[in-house]
Parts: structure tokens; sequence; C-alpha cells
């Protein structure tokens, strides 16, 4: 029987996961007639969590699992998971620190993350600003129930650039656009009010700067996404919905992305030390 000469690694950390993938790439150049693809799953720190990416996993094949994860359950259960699945499981420092406990006698701190612990606020912020960008425009409703903020609102409300700044001050921000007669993801609806942010526009302002998008493109800009009668259904529509769901809302006319970003970080009750 022939193999296969597909290989999907699988990399799960408790911490970004750079020094599993790393070692793992390294590895698979030596094998240029493989074909190799990366699954990277980083802060995986709760049973939860690691069963939310098992379901993922559930029917992928031909992988080969690489982990760094301090919790003996969380290595338990990637063991038992890839045993099941025919996936061959890959512990990446364990060994190493089993060697060092053997030569020392010291116990290890089962601190995740150790060697990133200065920088733990720098790692901390990477890894919100890939969640913004994973979940930027509704991509994906699962990140709504992940986020620290969910940011709603009509198109040109600043939704990703609020998110981004967001993210920089290490917020989860998963956000979603209001299109007429669209359906709202579920897990909106299951999310804690205080969390979600309803972003708002004046009329005449929120028709300038679709129109000057517009002429930006080269598009004619008397279109419906411009028009001012159909600019008043979708605000109206949107607030109906944040009134719906009790959350706040910011008027995010004459306003930049500093001072949006304040009213929400005060809201939330988070002081911006950054």
């Amino acid at each position: 029987m022939e193999k296969s000469k597909i290989v999907n690694i699988i990399i799960i950390s408790d911490s970004v996961g750079d020094t599993a993938f790393n070692l793992m790439k390294a590895a698979a150049a030596q094998y240029p007639d493989a074909e190799v693809n990366y699954r990277r799953y980083p802060f995986i720190t709760t049973m939860e969590k690691l069963e939310k990416v098992f379901d993922e996993l559930d029917s992928c094949e031909h992988m080969l699992i690489g982990y760094t994860l301090v919790n003996s359950d969380l290595q338990l259960a990637t063991i038992k998971f890839a045993r099941e699945h025919g996936a061959k499981p890959v512990d990446i420092f364990s060994s190493v620190v089993d060697d060092i406990h053997a030569m020392t006698g010291l116990e290890p701190s089962g601190q995740i993350g150790a060697s990133h612990q200065l920088t733990k606020n720098y790692f901390d912020r990477i890894s919100a600003m890939e969640f913004a960008v994973m979940y930027d425009d509704g991509k994906d409703p699962k990140g709504f129930l992940e986020a620290d903020v969910v940011l709603l609102g009509v198109s040109r409300t600043s939704k990703t650039p609020l998110s981004l700044f967001l993210a920089n001050k290490n917020l989860k921000v998963a956000n979603l656009p209001l299109v007429p007669q669209t359906h709202i993801p579920d897990e909106i609806y299951q999310i804690d009010p205080k969390k979600i942010i309803g972003l708002t526009n004046d009329p005449q302002v929120l028709n300038e700067i679709r129109v000057a998008r517009l002429k930006s493109y080269g598009l004619d800009p008397e279109t419906s996404y411009s028009n001012m009668d159909a600019i008043n259904k979708e605000l109206a529509s949107a607030q109906a919905l944040f009134t719906k769901l009790g959350c706040y809302v910011v008027n995010v006319a004459h306003r930049s992305i500093e001072e949006t970003a304040a009213l929400i970080l005060r809201h939330l009750g988070i002081e911006d030390e950054m």
C-alpha cells in the first residue's frame, strides 16, 4: 500500500507556539517532496479550549500533532486524541524538562510561557492582534463568544481600525458589519451585552464618507450604498438591534479612533495605561 505524501502538522500550545512551529517547520524542510500543511492553535490553556481544537480536527487525516503543554491533563488528552485518530503525538519539550529534573533534582515551575515572562505583555498584544484579524468582518461567528469586545455597526463606522486599536490594548476584538436584511448570527444573542458595542454615525456624515469612498474607487457615487433614505433605514435598523441587545452605543461621527476607543474602555471599566 502506497503511503500518502500529505502531512498535516498540528501545533497545539499553551503559549504562542513559535517554538513548536519552528521546530516542526525545520524538520518538514527535510522532506521537500511532501505536501505539508500547518494548523496552529496557540494559548490553549483549558480543557474546554482543547476540546474545541479536537472538534475541528476530528475529520482531519495524516496528522502529526506537536504540542507544548505544561498542564499534564492537557498533555494526556492530546495524546489520547492522537492515538484515537491514528495520529502521531510529538511532545516538544517535556523530555528536556524531565532530563533537567533528573540532573538537578529540582522541580519544574509549571509556569506557562516561562521563557517569555519578561515580554508577556508583548505576546498578549500579538495574540490580540491576530485575533482581531481572524475575526474581522464576522468571518467566523465562534469568535464572538471568545472575544473580550464585539463591535457591531453598519458599513463605514470604523469597526476594523477600532478593532486593531483595541487589540493594541491587549483586548480580543471581533466585529460584525450590519448589512440590511442579513441574518444576525445566533452567537450575538449569547454574549454578555456589556461586551457588545454598537457603533453608529450621523446620516449626513455617513453619506459623505460613502460618497468619497465610491469616488476613490472610480465608481458612481449615486448608489443605494450612499443614498440618504437607504442610510437612514440602515441606521434605524442598527439602532433597533442595539436596543434589543441592550448594548452600549457610540456615535463615531466627528470622533477620532482614539476618542471612540477611550469611551469603549471607560464603559468596560478598563484603565488605558498604554
